[in-house]
């Protein structure tokens, strides 16, 4: 798992459960419930890194959209509603991508 030594599976698995269903995720209830808001800020800057795929040093839609997937294969895909809405929240800049920085600030908050 991609997050081990980070995150517990365990706590993984109950935030997964918690927006299976289409049009459910909500990024402060799942930052809660995988562990990740209350983790250090060295490690919300390890996840940021698993999730950025493509080591761009940002997390643009496409990352957004298979968000779910970086925590467990076979997760589901989030809709554009909630990718959209993902991006709006973390996105302050407004440059339609996250950084690190933007990133720790939509986890911890």
């Amino acid at each position: 798992m991609a997050f081990k030594g980070v995150l517990n599976d365990a706590d993984i698995t109950a935030a997964l459960d918690g927006c299976k269903n289409a049009d459910s995720f909500d990024h402060k209830k799942f930052f809660k419930a995988c562990g990740l808001a209350g983790k250090s800020a060295d490690e919300v800057k390890k996840a940021f890194a698993i999730i950025d795929q493509d080591k761009s040093g940002f997390i643009e839609e496409e990352e957004l959209k298979l968000f779910l997937q970086t925590f467990k294969a076979g997760a589901r895909a989030l809709t554009d509603a909630e990718t959209k809405t993902f991006l709006k929240a973390g996105d302050t800049d407004g440059d339609g991508k996250i950084g690190v920085d933007e990133f720790a600030a939509m986890v911890k908050h």
